[in-house]
């Protein structure tokens, strides 16, 4: 059974749009890629003392379950280096599972549609530029409408291009 799911992927040491293209690479493995965004330079979140991110979105059509999707994504980032030794802290990949179809997965180390997918430009932003008219299937709005309604000046997101 195929489903088409939405990663964010983003990068924020050594060669980021490298970083990103190696993953885009390696996710390869997990299905077929039907669209990439363009990438987006992003101000950091949270913790803020750190280097800006180099941030995209994917459509992957697969035929994982979520839970094998996340494994498959978790993989790729070990592959790639990512250390996981402070929480929101830099690294050389991060991959996120935004949307797995119109799905609603809650379990232990899983939830989609991601809890804070809503509130964050660096992953709505570049997640409109290829579903804009897709429906988050929680709050029943657009993409496009969730990324409209954010509050201006909330944070940097500057388009660089394709890779």
């Amino acid at each position: 059974m195929h489903k088409l799911a939405y990663l964010s992927l983003g990068s924020n040491l050594g060669d980021r749009a490298a970083n990103l293209n190696a993953a885009l690479s390696r996710l390869q493995a997990l299905g077929k890629i039907v669209a990439v965004s363009s990438f987006y330079e992003t101000e950091p979140v949270e913790l803020t003392a750190q280097p800006w991110f180099l941030n995209c979105a994917v459509a992957l059509d697969t035929e994982k379950m979520p839970r094998q999707l996340l494994a498959g994504v978790l993989d790729v980032e070990q592959q790639m280096g990512r250390r996981r030794v402070q929480k929101k802290g830099p690294r050389t990949i991060d991959i996120d599972i935004l949307l797995f179809g119109s799905s609603v997965v809650e379990m232990k180390g899983l939830t989609i549609p991601h809890p804070s997918m809503h509130q964050r430009r660096f992953v709505l932003e570049p997640l409109a530029e290829i579903a804009a008219d897709v429906r988050h299937p929680v709050l029943k709005r657009t993409i496009r409408e969730l990324r409209d309604a954010l509050p201006t000046g909330q944070q940097a997101v500057r388009k660089t291009g394709k890779s």
